[in-house]
This record gives structure tokens, sequence and C-alpha cells, in this order.
């Protein structure tokens, strides 16, 4: 396990980056909604979100930016997935702070 001693300026400043993007009740569904490796669109993310398409979207532009999530064109369709595998246990460890 690395220490925040081990991190260079430079990682810390991505870091913090990502967590930023993630701080948001809408953002931090979409990480949830994208855990274990699922691979949702636009359309179905505010589907399930129960949110306005637009909002979806500048959510998720906001987070690829960021280099919390990585998108695939497939034909008309684009597919959102988590880049880290790993933020999964940073939201893990924040929900467990909240009960």
């Amino acid at each position: 396990m690395m220490n925040s001693k081990e991190l260079s300026a430079e990682s810390i400043e991505k870091a913090a980056g990502m967590l930023k993007a993630i701080a948001h009740p809408v953002r931090i569904a979409i990480v949830g909604a994208l855990e274990g490796g699922q691979k949702l669109t636009v359309t179905e993310i505010h589907k399930l979100l129960g949110i306005e398409q637009s909002a979806a979207s500048h959510h998720l532009v906001i987070l690829k930016d960021r280099g919390v999530l990585c998108s695939k064109r497939e034909g008309k369709n684009t597919w959102y997935y988590l880049k880290h595998e790993e933020l999964k246990t940073i939201l893990a460890s924040i929900a467990g702070c909240c009960q």
C-alpha cells in the first residue's frame, strides 16, 4: 500500500482533481452505477438516476476530463466506464463513514 509520502506532487494534484470531480451527489451516483466493470450509455445513466440527459452528459464530461471515467464509441452509442476500479474502494470507505 502506498502512502502520501511516496506520491509525487503531480500525483497528489491528479488525485485531488479526481476527488473533487467525484465530490458531487450525482457524480458519486454515476461512479457507483459503474462499479464492477459496468459500462453504461448517457441514456442509461440519465434513466437510472432520474436526471435530465443534459445533466448526465455534463457530469460525465467532468468525470472523464478528471480521469475518473473512460469512454468508448460503438456505433451510435458511447459507453462510459470507470478508468480505475479501485475508486469503488474510496466510495465504500466514505459510505462506511456516513453510517
